[in-house]
């Protein structure tokens, strides 16, 4: 659908209430970013509802996918897994503390530095792990439903390019 076809959305007024306030301004930026910022609360709520379905809070989800995604045998050091979700270290400490006493997680120690630790997904956290990611997956899509499956490439390649500056 053309989008000059569409109804104006809640954005299209913030932005020409401050064109007709602000006409000196150049606005423009906010077309864009209201709405990202206006989906991703939106996609949090839908995330947040979709783990929540497997019992799992959003950063449990983060620190199990991490590990799922590792791949056999689903282990990697805390260190991996604070590079992987951007928290501190005593953070993670405290959420592998709460995942192992869940029995989604275990600690082992790790072959290659007798201090090193590993924590590793057990069966319990790669079960709830894959049921969450499904739930998302199947969220995610109905969101993605207002697009057309062809317009999705496109929009992937354009948030890439603007993400891609703070992953560098």
């Amino acid at each position: 659908m053309d989008p000059s076809t569409r109804g104006a959305d809640e954005v299209d007024r913030i932005v020409d209430a401050w064109q007709r306030e602000r006409p000196d301004l150049d606005v423009e930026p906010l077309t864009v970013f209201s709405r990202v910022s206006r989906l991703a609360r939106h996609l949090d709520l839908a995330r947040r509802s979709a783990f929540a379905r497997g019992s799992l809070e959003t950063w449990e989800f983060d620190v199990l996918s991490a590990l799922r995604r590792a791949g056999e045998p689903y282990r990697l050091s805390p260190g991996a897994l604070i590079t992987q979700t951007l928290v501190t270290s005593g953070t993670m400490t405290n959420r592998i503390d709460r995942l192992e006493s869940r029995g989604l997680v275990e600690r082992h120690r790790s072959p290659d530095d007798r201090r090193g630790v590993l924590v590793e997904l057990t069966p319990e956290g790669r079960t709830a792990v894959d049921a969450a990611m499904s739930d998302l997956l199947d969220v995610e899509r109905r969101i993605l439903g207002a697009l057309a499956p062809e317009d999705r490439p496109h929009l992937a390649d354009l948030l890439r390019t603007v993400v891609g500056q703070f992953d560098d």
